[in-house]
């Protein structure tokens, strides 16, 4: 199978798992003002395929951009990185 194009990652924490087989992970993104010079900090949500189920609210993971999977869903968790407490 070719893999065309370069797939985003994203690093981010889930925030919802109550949804069969999808989890939804908060990104967040830091970016100085150009021209206040203030950090701002901005989260952007994603609805990512879990296959397997494994992730639970609070968990740190990473996901990769691919296919639609569904209206809303355009990512899938790659990773596990860190589980909450």
């Amino acid at each position: 199978m070719k893999q065309s194009g370069h797939r985003q990652e994203k690093i981010g924490v889930v925030t919802g798992a109550k949804m069969n087989k999808t989890v939804i992970v908060a990104v967040q993104h830091t970016f100085q003002h150009p021209l206040y010079q203030r950090v701002i900090r901005q989260t952007r949500k994603f609805k990512a395929h879990d296959e397997s189920g494994q992730c639970g609210v609070g968990d740190v993971v990473r996901i990769v951009e691919t296919r639609p999977l569904s209206k809303t869903k355009r990512w899938r968790l790659a990773e596990v990185i860190n589980r909450a407490k």
